[in-house]
Order: structure tokens, then sequence, then C-alpha cells
């Protein structure tokens, strides 16, 4: 495994370093310390980038466009001082996979880079709950919108776009099978993928539509769908 750490303080990034050797034996890091050192370092065969928002010559979250536009199959969590919902809903809609508030604890921060190399999403808590009541994933008053454009194909087509929005492909997928009654197990016979995979993509779909439980899931995207 080939992963990009990139962080203007060196302490962070032995300590990124160091918690990230525990995902495998003999993991390559590439160290990047700017935003220059950073896109000279990049490339295709990264199996995952982990960025700092704040380093020598960044502007914004321009520099995770770049990475973004240049090496589009990577994926790429954001590890940074920020805890401001905006900044991270920013970054999120930029395609990255990840937001990890640098005031997690380093577990955490490890769950979740094992979650987006997955194929899961990584939404910080902290962000799900600055949503105001009735949202679900940062669609305001969703079951309400549901139930009256009922009827309305054109309703149910942008619902479905906001559903597909924030989940991935396969989270979308096992989300229909979840919503036909089958157990991990088949869903995960289905797709192809074991059952622990299963229970991962399971609790990024929780956290992506802020619910508890399978039951909560299916009626959160049922109230999305439904036309």
């Amino acid at each position: 495994m080939k992963i990009l750490v990139a962080d203007d303080h060196r302490l962070v990034i032995e300590a990124v370093k160091a918690k990230l050797s525990e995902l495998e034996a003999d993991i390559e890091f590439v160290l990047a310390m700017s935003v220059d050192e950073l896109l000279a370092g990049a490339s295709d065969d990264i199996d995952l980038a982990v960025i700092d928002l704040n380093m020598p010559g960044a502007e914004g979250q321009a520099h995770i466009d770049e990475i973004r536009r240049r090496h589009p199959a990577v994926p790429v969590i954001v590890l940074s001082g920020y805890e401001d919902p905006s900044v991270m809903r920013s970054a999120l809609e930029r395609g990255v996979l990840g937001f990890i508030p640098k005031a997690y604890s380093p577990e955490v921060m490890l769950s979740a880079v094992r979650l987006v190399l997955a194929g899961g999403v990584y939404v910080p808590p902290m962000m799900l709950a600055a949503l105001p009541p009735g949202v679900i994933a940062g669609i305001p008053n969703a079951s309400a919108a549901a139930d009256a454009h009922r009827g309305s194909a054109a309703a149910s087509a942008q619902t479905l776009e906001h559903l597909r929005n924030v989940l991935t492909e396969r989270q979308v997928e096992v989300l229909q099978l979840l919503s036909q009654g089958k157990p991990n197990k088949l869903i995960g016979r289905a797709l192809g993928i074991s059952e622990g995979t299963v229970k991962i993509h399971l609790a990024a779909i929780f956290r992506a539509l802020n619910v508890r439980n399978r039951t909560e899931a299916v009626v959160a995207a049922q109230s999305l769908t439904e036309a």
C-alpha cells in the first residue's frame, strides 16, 4: 500500500504515519509539507491521500481541487484543525471521501481510514450534529418534501440524486438490498463482498443519513425516493 501524507507539521506527519502503519505491513509513505511537494509527490498509484487544508502554498481548498483533477481515482481524506461544519461540507462536496478533525483520537482516524479504503465515506459526527432538526444529510425537511411532491417524477429524481450525492454507488446498492429486508450475509453474497465489508458500508450509510439503525435507514431512504 502507498499512502501520501501532506501536512506542514512534522510531528503530525510522524504521528499519522505511526498510526496508519497499523493498517498492514510495509506501507510506503509519500510525505509533503507544502502544496508544491504535495503536487510533486502525488501520482495515480497512490492508494490513499491524507491532506491538511492549511499548508504553505494553500489557497482555501484549491490544492484539494487540483489533486482531485489530476488524480481522480485516488481517494482523498482531509485531516484538518478546522471544526467548522461548513468547511467539512465544502470538502466533501469536492469529492473528498472523509474529513477527520485533528481533535479526534488516532483510533478514530484509523477507523475512518479503514472505512474509506473499504469504499465508504467518513462524515464526522460533529458535522451531522450541526444539522438542524428534520435535515437528513443536508436535505431540509426531506420527508415533508417527499410527501408534498408525491406523484411528481421530477421531485423523485431530484431526491434520489441527493441520495446518490451523499452515498457511494456501492452504498446505494447495499441500501437497496437492505430495503428488501435482506440480512448482511445475503447482501454480501449478492454484491460479492464479505459480511464485514457490508457492516462497514452500513456504518457509513447510517452516518450519511444521520440515522441510528437499519430500520431508520430504510425509512430515510424511502422518504427521499418516494414519488
